[in-house]
């Protein structure tokens, strides 16, 4: 039984880490591509909607994807989807793409805006953060209160 409380938060710390890995990791190639000074013209070839949630009382979530195609200055033709994009790039539409070139592309079809960007990553890891400490905190507290508890009751006496 006792494995239970190590078990569970163990997997939550290790789901946020891996979130955390991820969150950082794309902020650092929306850096790149915003940074490499390459931009291309590029077209929408598709824009849909995931939702999520709705089941019982939980809110629904949609989220907006688009797929983006462009030529690189290499003249490689790059294909890649990207979330979160503005509800006005409709299927057809020309929109500039910020990119890093080498072995893999890195692009973006996002205007650079580092502080929101930044903010958002930011606000995203300390979420995560609090996440990780609460489930180690749990853990310790409950190490320390399972090894130190009196089986009796008695308090020692």
């Amino acid at each position: 039984m006792d494995v239970f409380f190590y078990v569970v938060p163990g997997l939550i710390m290790a789901v946020a880490l891996f979130m955390a890995y991820r969150v950082v990791r794309r902020w650092l190639q929306i850096q790149r591509a915003w940074n490499s000074g390459l931009t291309a013209q590029g077209r929408c070839l598709r824009m849909y909607t995931t939702t999520h949630g709705g089941s019982g009382d939980t809110r629904v979530s949609t989220t907006l994807h688009h797929v983006y195609e462009f030529t690189t200055q290499g003249g490689r033709l790059v294909r890649f989807e990207e979330e979160d994009g503005p509800g006005t790039t409709v299927e057809g539409d020309v929109v500039t793409v910020y990119y890093a070139d080498g072995s893999e592309v890195v692009a973006t079809a996002h205007r650079p805006g580092r502080a929101k960007h930044a903010v958002g990553a930011v606000g995203i890891l300390v979420f995560l953060g609090v996440i990780v400490a609460f489930c180690a905190g749990f853990m310790a507290t409950y190490n320390e209160f399972s090894s130190g508890a009196d089986p009796m009751g008695f308090g020692g006496f």
